[in-house]
Order: structure tokens, then C-alpha cells, then sequence
């Protein structure tokens, strides 16, 4: 067995001490690598609230133990205690701590958050919400910005701290030239990769083999990326970004959003799943993950909604919505890309040194906010998503489609927000 003691989150008053138990050597690695590391002075005085037991070799009973197959992942905040059988995916580990915080955090006034974060030149933070696949990893690691972290945070009266002390980056199709930063830790020492396929006689890694999973992933210590934060904190926010990565096309690259938009989309958590990212996928499906994480948000949704709005009114915070996904058609017609990553970048530079302010903008006919018509270094042919089709008519039937899941979907949430909230819901137009 290999025993690590860690804690989780880097703001020491917010913080929970986990021990984590392991049958695999390289999982414990894993978790010593995506938690945070207790000095050894910290060590001598270490005593755990929480115990993660992690054995990949058990095999769960449905019969006998009530689950729906031979894995589990069980959550007792009574015992203080979490049992991961039947599966060797090392990230149950790290977001069985996740739910830990975002459990307690939320009746200490703080705001959990699935995101990552990063601070500019002048102290200005930047947090990113979105799904596993829309870009929070990448986007995060911009060499011009510091990186406080990658995944998951805290949002406190005095400060943004990461729960982590890694990261935890998407490999498949990985490429130097797009992502230099995070494809550099993949030749150090120390980092872990899972469904990464190596070459067997040359050793070479291959990013672009999908034949043991579409979701390989590379760990590494938060320090292999360069300029990051020194204690992985940083000021309260200035900008949020949600990140979606909309496979209909149906999205602008970037939109402005009011705070009650802002509300509407973080309880929406829209994202599109694509074909090979999940089994039985083979057309683009929309996916709603309230929080952009409702799988590890054990309290209802409307107090992490009520979090996030008052603290984006108390600190004038300017909220983007930002797609990653494919544009000029669905993901699923012939010669239509994924969102140019350059184009990506220079909006979102835009939007993070505030000149995005200064564009002229137009109103999006089905959602109700603003996208630039015009932006330096990006092709104005992709700004307006409408006028990216070839098939103008086509669109509007795709929209329409697209709008009215979301408003099927946010029904749950209605009787929980404002008015103001309600009407920033998307149109049939």
C-alpha cells in the first residue's frame, strides 16, 4: 500500500486534510502530484479529516452493494471517508476532493469553483468555467500570464487559490506548436500519462492515437508550467470566462454577457458532446452540467448560483462566454473545423487587457447577447455565427434546435432565480 498526506486547497484557513490510501504506486504519485504537497514542518503536525481508500482490484457487488456496476465511487461525509473500486482512472481521486470542498466552502461563504485561473500583468485575474474538452487547461497556460492553476478553485473574500498543486491536461491530439507549454512537461521527468500510446520498440509517444481512449490525460506539478504562482493564489477576479465547446456551430467565439446572462449560463453549464469522446457518442449532443460540474456539487444548485452573483456584483467582475467548438456547420459535416486556437487566444486577449470593450457589437438574434462584429487579428467571416454557414436556412433550423434545449433544460431552475434571470433565456427566434 502507498500512503500520501496532502491537503486540499492552497489558502491555508480553506483548506482539508486528506489521506490517501493506494494499491498503485504511480496513483499515489498521481495525487501526491495533484494535491497540494504539506511541507515537512506541516507534516509533523498532519492529522487527516478525510481518507480516500483507492484499490483499482476490487470488484463491486450490484446485488449486495446497490450500484449499478462492479465500480464505485462512494462518498460518506459522515465517516469522512471515500472508497474507489472497480476503476484505475487516477482523476476519481482528485474530484472525490473536489466534492469534498464544495461541500464545506459554500456555508463558509465561499465560492467553489470548476475552473481554471490565471493573473495578468497588472494583477488582474481571470477565471475559466467549462466542461472537460472546452479549453480550461490551454487557455490557462498563456506564457504572458501567470497560472494560479487549472481545474479547480476557491473564490474568497481576499483571494482566488487553487484546491491543487498540478495539473491534469487533456493529451489526445496534443501538438507543440498549439499548446509548447503543457506539450514540454509531457518530456519530464515525473509526469504521469494515462491512454497515452508509446511506441513499443521506439518509445515514442503518439498524441494522436485514440485506440485506448479518448480521454488521455498527462498529470504534472503545477511548477512544469512556466510563470506560475508562487503560493497558487491569486487577487479576486476581474473576468469570468465560460468556456463551451458547441459542436452545432450555433455559437459566436466570443460574447459578451450581463450579469444575469451570466447567471443563466453558469446554471445552464451547456458544452456538446462529439463523436469518440464518450461511448455510444456518434452525433453532436448537447450536454448541460449545471456549474459546469454538477456531477461534484453535492449542494442544490441555486447556492452556488447565488455564490457566483454576488460576487460578481460586489466586485464589477465582466463576464465572457467564449466557444471552442467548431464553426461554419455542425462537427459532423464535411470541411467544418474546430475554432482556430489563434483566434481563440487574441479574443480572449482582447476580452483579459479590456480593449474587446472598445469593438463595435451586435445582438445575437437567439441569445440575446452581444458578439463583436469587428476584432483585429481574427477573421470577422467567424464572429457572427449566422454568417459563417454557407446555409443560412440550415442555421436557423440548427439554432432553433439548440435554443430550445436550453430553455427545456433551465425549467429546473426557473422557481430558483430572479426575474431578471428568466429573461435572459435565448429566444426561438
Amino acid at each position: 500500500m502507498y500512503v500520501a498526506d496532502l491537503f486540499g486547497g492552497s489558502q491555508p484557513e480553506h483548506r482539508v486534510n486528506v489521506r490517501v490510501i493506494n494499491e498503485f504506486a504511480w496513483h499515489n504519485l498521481f495525487i501526491r502530484t495533484l494535491l497540494v504537497r504539506p511541507t515537512q514542518e506541516e507534516l509533523t503536525s498532519f492529522v487527516p479529516e478525510y481518507t480516500i481508500i483507492d484499490l483499482p482490484s476490487f470488484r463491486a457487488d450490484p446485488a449486495r452493494h446497490g450500484c449499478r456496476s462492479e465500480t464505485v465511487i462512494a462518498v460518506n461525509f459522515t465517516e469522512k471517508l471515500i472508497l474507489i473500486g472497480g476503476t484505475a482512472y487516477a482523476g476519481e481521486m482528485k474530484k472525490s476532493v473536489f466534492g469534498i470542498l464544495n461541500y464545506l466552502l459554500p456555508v463558509k461563504g465561499v465560492m467553489p469553483m470548476h475552473c481554471s485561473a490565471n493573473i495578468g500583468p497588472d494583477g488582474d485575474t481571470a477565471v475559466f468555467f467549462g466542461l472537460s474538452g472546452t479549453g480550461k487547461t490551454t487557455l490557462s497556460a498563456d506564457a504572458s500570464r501567470t497560472l494560479i492553476g487549472d481545474d479547480e478553485h476557491g473564490w474568497s473574500d481576499t483571494a482566488v487559490f487553487n484546491f491543487e498543486g498540478g495539473c491534469y491536461a487533456k493529451m489526445i491530439r496534443l501538438s507543440e506548436e498549439a499548446e509548447p507549454e503543457i506539450f514540454a512537461t509531457t518530456k519530464r521527468f515525473g509526469t504521469v500519462l494515462e491512454n497515452v500510446v508509446i511506441d513499443s520498440e521506439t518509445r515514442e509517444l503518439d498524441f494522436d492515437d485514440n485506440s485506448l481512449a479518448e480521454n488521455s490525460r498527462g498529470s504534472y506539478p503545477i511548477e512544469f508550467i512556466p510563470n506560475t504562482s508562487e503560493k497558487n493564489m491569486g487577487p479576486v477576479p476581474k473576468t469570468i470566462i465560460f468556456l463551451t465547446a458547441d459542436a452545432y456551430g450555433v455559437l459566436p467565439p466570443i460574447a459578451r454577457l450581463t450579469p444575469d446572462q451570466a447567471m443563466y449560463h453558469f446554471l445552464s453549464g451547456y458544452t456538446a458532446r462529439v463523436a469518440g469522446t464518450e461511448i455510444g457518442v456518434t452525433e453532436p449532443e448537447a450536454t448541460f452540467s449545471t456549474c459546469f460540474g454538477a456531477p461534484f456539487m453535492p449542494r442544490h444548485p441555486s447556492i452556488y448560483g447565488n455564490l457566483l452573483k454576488d460576487r460578481i456584483a460586489k466586485g464589477a467582475v465582466q463576464c465572457w462566454l467564449v466557444n471552442t467548438g467548431w464553426t461554419g456547420g455542425k462537427a459532423t459535416m464535411p470541411g467544418i473545423s474546430r475554432m482556430p486556437i489563434k483566434a481563440t487566444r487574441a479574443l480572449l486577449n482582447a476580452a483579459l487587457d479590456g480593449s474587446l470593450n472598445n469593438a463595435e457589437f451586435r445582438k445575437d438574434q437567439n441569445f440575446g447577447f452581444e458578439f463583436p462584429v469587428a476584432v483585429p487579428g481574427v477573421d470577422s467571416g467567424i464572429l457572427d455565427p449566422r454568417e459563417a454557414w454557407a446555409d443560412k436556412a440550415e442555421y436557423d433550423v440548427t439554432a432553433r434546435g439548440l435554443v430550445q434545449q436550453f430553455i427545456d433544460n433551465f425549467a429546473q431552475f426557473a422557481d430558483h432565480v430572479d426575474e431578471g434571470v428568466r429573461q435572459s433565456a435565448p429566444k426561438v427566434a
